[in-house]
């Protein structure tokens, strides 16, 4: 009786605590994409070299930025599932990330709107996952609901944007696609979608917040030190873009401090 005791406690520890390297190599990948793809994109916006990024409506880019942001949005709905299944959260404690994300994103807001005041960003990807973490609680008990609803919200939100259906009041942009310029846009149809579809599969995969298949196990110091960029996706997103403001003013400040002069000439103070 002991043993078996000292088991189902080892095994208890082991599932809330033992990540799953399937998920932060998915991850990692994922943020080196998104690092390579803005480095491409600076480089083109400042004007420093023509790179393609971004490129035209449906082209390599534009598909390339929306098939990485919809694999950080399927793996954020699986983590998310796992974590409720582990700890039994409360809503509060998801909404409450939430919250968090999305103080982060209007950080970005107002930063953008002082360096790119016709392109700042309204409601970019933080944004979405800030809402995308409020609302997911209210998800968390369903399976194939997930599943039929985010399915239902991308087809949507892919049909409207195919038709060129683009909601008409400002106040709307959050949720309904929006035409206007802008450096970072994910509305909530239809990418929440995704965010569903990833929660069902958090569910159908790794039921319990365990791993209900078999895989070889990589879970070795090597392999974490590699995949610590997928283990903190937010602190990466958060931390790239002064570092590699940085290094573009550090290789070309002749290219930067035209653009700096004219975007502070923008300021209304």
């Amino acid at each position: 009786m002991a043993t078996w005791q000292a088991e189902s406690t080892n095994h208890s520890y082991i599932s809330k605590h033992k990540r799953f390297w399937e998920i932060d190599v998915a991850r990692t990948v994922a943020v080196l994409v998104m690092i390579a793809f803005d480095v491409l994109y600076v480089l083109a916006y400042l004007r420093i070299q023509n790179t393609g990024v971004p490129g035209p409506y449906h082209g390599f880019w534009w598909w390339m930025s929306r098939v990485n942001a919809s694999v950080f949005m399927f793996l954020a709905g699986v983590s998310l599932t796992i974590s409720q299944a582990r700890t039994s959260r409360r809503m509060s404690s998801f909404m409450l990330r939430g919250l968090k994300i999305f103080a982060w994103g209007m950080v970005i807001t107002l930063l953008t709107w002082l360096i790119a005041p016709y392109e700042y960003v309204r409601f970019g990807i933080l944004h979405f996952f800030g809402i995308a973490f409020i609302l997911a609680p209210f998800f968390t008990r369903f399976r194939y609901t997930n599943l039929i609803v985010g399915a239902a919200i991308l087809a949507i939100g892919i049909y409207l944007l195919e038709r060129g259906v683009f909601v008409d009041l400002p106040w709307l942009l959050w949720l309904l696609p929006y035409r206007f310029s802008t450096l970072d846009y994910w509305p909530l149809v239809p990418w929440f979608g995704m965010f569903l579809i990833g929660m069902f599969f958090g569910k159908v995969l790794y039921p319990q917040g365990n791993r209900g298949f078999r895989l070889p196990d990589f879970s070795h110091p090597v392999v974490s030190a590699l995949t610590f960029p997928g283990r903190h996706p937010l602190a990466m997103y958060i931390a790239h873009w002064p570092i590699l403001i940085g290094i573009m003013f550090a290789i070309y400040p002749d290219k930067i401090l035209p653009y700096v002069k004219e975007a502070l000439s923008y300021l209304p103070f």
